[in-house]
């Protein structure tokens, strides 16, 4: 798996839209505050795009390391932690709901692209085990 063009696998690509997507509505909610601002700031819904930037970002490394590793222990474990990374946007767009966010259509098109994700996730997921998912805890808890 050394030397893997990272472009090619599908499910790459669409953890780059998911970011993508994750920053530009981050940076709606938050009046297009950068990084370091977000991270300083006690308003909730600032802490709420912060975590949803760091998140999304998490996701294509994640990806990266368990395309570039050939042990089975770090492809799992990364599957385990995007499923939860994943798990956790959809409660940021909880949040930001509650928070008060008016625009909840950017909020539902963000959950289309995490369902969407998760439909190539879920057969990358399979092809770093042969095919069986119940192994190490990764089938599926909440419907997708």
């Amino acid at each position: 798996m050394p030397n893997k063009n990272l472009r090619t696998v599908p499910v790459y690509r669409k953890a780059l839209d998911l970011c993508r997507m994750s920053r530009e509505i981050a940076a709606y909610v938050s009046h297009n505050k950068d990084l370091l601002k977000l991270y300083q700031s006690n308003s909730h819904r600032d802490i709420i795009a912060d975590s949803l930037i760091t998140d999304a970002i998490l996701i294509p490394q994640k990806i990266a390391q368990a395309e570039h590793s050939e042990s089975l222990s770090v492809r799992m474990k990364s599957a385990k932690f995007i499923n939860i990374m994943t798990r956790n946007i959809l409660s940021y767009c909880n949040g930001l709901e509650k928070d008060g966010v008016k625009e909840k259509e950017y909020l539902n098109l963000l959950r289309t692209e995490i369902k969407s994700f998760r439909k190539s996730f879920k057969a990358w997921r399979r092809s770093l085990r042969g095919g069986n998912d119940t192994t190490f805890g990764l089938n599926d808890s909440y419907g997708f």
